[in-house]
């Protein structure tokens, strides 16, 4: 099992930048790779980021490139999510979410490859 609480998001204005981050506890949070995901009202759950367990590999949606950065510190149990020039249609609840799978051929973008998930942390950007 893993545990998984986001924080960090709130109300930022466009243009702003807000820093989420994901506490894990419970399983070894090292050995899972990890994702970012986002939800908007009457929107299906999109993939934004993930990171491997060892941190070498990343991967993010196009349409995010450049504007998002994971990472995570494994000698704190955390993940990271740095979104930076907030639009918007950036609003929604932000998951983190964890894969224990040790291999996977293709990057996790599917929320499918995901076995453990938080709760979610909401993200709200004011024109």
């Amino acid at each position: 099992q893993v545990q998984l609480v986001e924080s960090g998001g709130g109300l930022v204005q466009t243009g702003g930048s807000l820093r989420l981050s994901c506490a894990a506890s419970g399983r070894t949070f090292s050995d899972s790779a990890m994702g970012w995901f986002r939800q908007a009202p009457g929107k299906e759950r999109e993939f934004v980021a993930c990171i491997s367990r060892n941190v070498r590999n990343t991967y993010y949606a196009d349409s995010l490139k450049g504007r998002v950065t994971i990472s995570r510190d494994n000698a704190k149990n955390t993940v990271y999510l740095q979104i930076n020039t907030l639009q918007p249609e950036d609003t929604a609840v932000y998951y983190c979410a964890a894969d224990p799978t040790y291999y996977r051929p293709r990057p996790r973008t599917s929320v499918r490859d995901y076995e453990y998930w938080g709760r979610g942390t909401q993200v709200t950007v004011s024109s």
